[in-house]
């Protein structure tokens, strides 16, 4: 069976206020999908009507086929999850604390022994499974957590900002993980408001704005489709770019519609005709041998997306 979340016009209200308005949403198939979305757009409100810890105002949530509302135990057996950022006994190792997780799942103590040893190794922990929680850094502590989420071999992993509040080291350390939970058979969904990180790690994008969906779709289709438009490149070469050039080889490459000077040696340039055009400006750069040593956006595609979509106000 392939893994697979649903939500059916999914709804939560809070009084008079909407934190969630009627989602629909299907993610189907072993891949890794980022939920994004700013700060109290509703992306930790689904997710907890997804695990049952609120109750929908309206629709409801399927994992797997199966309603979570309707058949809650069932629903969650197949399903790892790690909501916000949940505190772990600070005397107790990772190992115990495990064992703790898989007897509270009603796993019988030889799987648990088996599946920590896998699990620890799966999140870089195994030298550290017999030190005490408390003396570990928060990028450690995460690993736990997320080794928890995998302890009974789940098909869904749904993780809500999985590196908020860790240093790069541990930002770094648990988007790796994240990266290589895509090679098992899994499905993993998970919530973050960090442009980098979904580009990093994920197949598919959500975007979230004041409880409603914008879009659903791969990052590929999500950039082509609304960046038809023109974007910024930012162009460095080895030596100083004469004005000369700048106003007339390189601006007269197809697709180029403007350039600026950021200094002696790199341009922006403003490109208009999506993935192709900046292509073929590219190759125009690297024909003038002039030792063109950099060509990237000054904006991540997902990023001007985002920008151009989400729009201000409150929301929960």
């Amino acid at each position: 069976m392939s893994p697979s979340i649903e939500a059916r016009n999914l709804t939560r209200r809070f009084g008079a206020f909407t934190a969630l308005d009627h989602l629909n949403l299907k993610v189907e198939g072993s891949k890794c999908v980022g939920f994004l979305g700013p700060n109290g757009a509703g992306k930790t409100t689904t997710l907890k009507m997804f695990t049952d810890l609120i109750f929908p105002s309206e629709g409801e949530a399927f994992i797997n086929g199966i309603s979570v509302q309707a058949d809650r135990k069932q629903a969650l057996a197949s399903c790892g999850v790690l909501i916000e950022t949940p505190e772990i006994y600070g005397s107790l190792t990772p190992r115990e604390a495990l064992d703790m997780v898989g007897g509270l799942r009603g796993m019988d103590a030889p799987e648990i022994r088996e599946r920590t040893d896998r699990v620890l190794d799966e999140v870089r922990m195994t030298e550290w499974a017999d030190h005490k929680i408390g003396r570990f850094s928060k990028g450690m502590k995460q690993r736990v957590n997320i080794a928890s989420t995998l302890l009974s071999d789940p098909m869904v992993l749904l993780l809500d900002e999985p590196s908020t509040g860790l240093d790069p080291r541990g930002v770094a350390e648990v988007r790796d993980i994240i990266r290589g939970l895509k090679s098992e058979n899994r499905l993993v969904f998970f919530s973050s408001h960090l442009l980098s990180e979904v580009v990093d790690v994920c197949d598919e994008v959500a975007l979230l704005n004041h409880g409603k969906l914008l879009f659903y779709d791969t990052l590929a289709n999500v950039t082509g489709r609304f960046l038809a438009g023109a974007t910024e490149v930012s162009v460095e070469f080895l030596e100083p770019v004469p004005d000369d050039l700048a106003r007339g080889s390189i601006a007269a490459l197809p697709g180029v519609q403007t350039w600026t000077r950021q200094d002696p040696q790199r341009l922006t340039l403003t490109i208009a005709g999506g993935p192709a055009a900046k292509a073929r400006v590219l190759e125009g750069l690297v024909a003038l041998h002039k030792g063109l040593v950099a060509f990237k956006e000054s904006r991540s595609a997902l990023e001007e997306v985002y920008l151009s979509q989400v729009t201000d106000g409150e929301s929960a």
